[in-house]
């Protein structure tokens, strides 16, 4: 039986796995102790339980456990990362390279420090969205201390070459930072392969609890230090003070866990029931596919419906299916998507995308349905446009 809406917007958040929250639950009462109290069992308790979780986390992402450190989420992760490097590192240098197609996390930061005195480097991506390791190692000067690039876009659901840029960045001396929010749990990520210093990463998009995230910072080979952000307390080796969100921490922790174990077979199994809906839609005349087309997450699949806007088309989709025209974080704007235009898509098609992201939980009954009614929606919708009946 379908239970609508149909929830297809997991790249915004994913719902949180029913064992995620039986293992969360008694951390918010019978272990309610703070994770620093050292002097009593409660205290004791909470601390065993972060430093487990440290553990699931850092095993997703072939970390060391003493490399990760607890945040609020990956926007605080991000920003940790980039002030925190350009702040200890302004002896050696002033310049950051990133991409136009980054998360507002790290574009919006890397925009405020400008104003401090950092100079940026945007790189533009080709049509389909996958950054040229070239154009990263042209970019690269004396002066440049960071390179900041996402392991997969949040959008498209493109994947960077992250190992080949990790390489760049070890010839030149430069620390690489990735923000894999979306790609952690869903494709492999091993921090130590692809030559990282610092990578975030996110709970609530792998199906553990919002309001926890977490920060790799390398501890070896590089030894990478950082300007802490928020202090005041000591917490968390004076990287990041503040008492710990157990319960969350849990959760974030044994959705690793989870992942971890049933990440190949949900690739499969998501992959499958991905190109089921996206080949079925692809057969609409004028439909287009916003990325590349393989390397790719297996979730996600960005449409562009030409002679329709995204708001029409999610108004007209309504209370049976829930999608999303892109990034949550830039959803009530009317403009066309920042990433699609830095892909040189036109405006008209760039207006008219649809972002559809399945999950463990979604099922092929969903996927049935949403094809057969998203079909009928656009051809509805095309059917009532006068630019449609004018087209060529």
């Amino acid at each position: 039986m379908i239970r609508f809406p149909i929830y297809l917007d997991n790249c915004a958040t994913t719902p949180c796995d029913e064992r995620v929250v039986t293992a969360m639950l008694p951390y918010f009462t019978d272990h309610f102790g703070n994770a620093s109290s050292r002097s009593h069992p409660f205290g004791w308790k909470a601390a065993a339980a972060v430093e487990e979780a440290q553990q699931q986390v850092a095993d997703l992402i072939g970390a060391g456990a003493d490399e990760l450190y607890f945040t609020s989420g990956a926007t605080e992760s991000c920003n940790l990362a980039l002030r925190g490097v350009s702040t200890a590192y302004a002896g050696k240098g002033n310049h950051i390279i990133t991409t136009k197609t980054e998360h507002k996390a790290v574009l919006d930061t890397c925009r405020e420090l400008e104003k401090k005195g950092i100079e940026i480097t945007y790189l533009d991506v080709p049509d389909n969205g996958q950054i040229d390791p070239d154009a990263v190692r042209a970019a690269i000067r004396p002066a440049t201390i960071l390179i900041a690039l996402q392991w997969a876009n949040n959008e498209t659901g493109v994947v960077m070459p992250v190992k080949e840029i990790g390489k760049i960045a070890c010839e030149h001396n430069v620390l690489f930072f990735s923000d894999a929010t979306q790609a952690a749990g869903k494709i492999p990520v091993n921090v130590k392969e692809s030559k990282l210093a610092l990578m975030a990463c996110s709970s609530h998009k792998l199906y553990g609890p919002k309001g926890v995230g977490a920060l790799y910072i390398s501890r070896r080979n590089p030894r990478v230090t950082i300007t802490p952000q928020i202090t005041g307390g000591g917490q968390q080796k004076n990287i990041r003070s503040g008492t710990l969100n157990v319960p969350g921490i849990v959760g974030f922790g044994k959705a690793c866990a989870l992942c971890a174990g049933e990440m190949q077979n949900e690739y499969s199994r998501l992959l499958k029931l991905r190109n089921r809906l996206e080949k079925g839609l692809l057969s609409l005349p004028d439909t287009y596919l916003n990325g590349d087309a393989a390397a790719r997450l297996p979730h996600v699949s960005n449409l562009s419906f030409d002679y329709l806007s995204s708001s029409q088309i999610i108004t007209a989709l309504g209370k049976d299916i829930a999608v999303s025209s892109g990034s949550a974080c830039t959803s009530g704007s009317l403009d066309p998507s920042y990433v699609l235009k830095a892909m040189h898509q036109p405006d008209h098609l760039a207006k008219a995308a649809i972002r559809f992201c399945l999950s463990r939980f979604t099922t092929e009954e969903e996927v049935s349905y949403t094809l057969q009614f998203v079909k009928d929606t656009i051809t509805r919708l095309r059917s009532d446009s006068p630019a449609w009946q004018l087209r060529e």
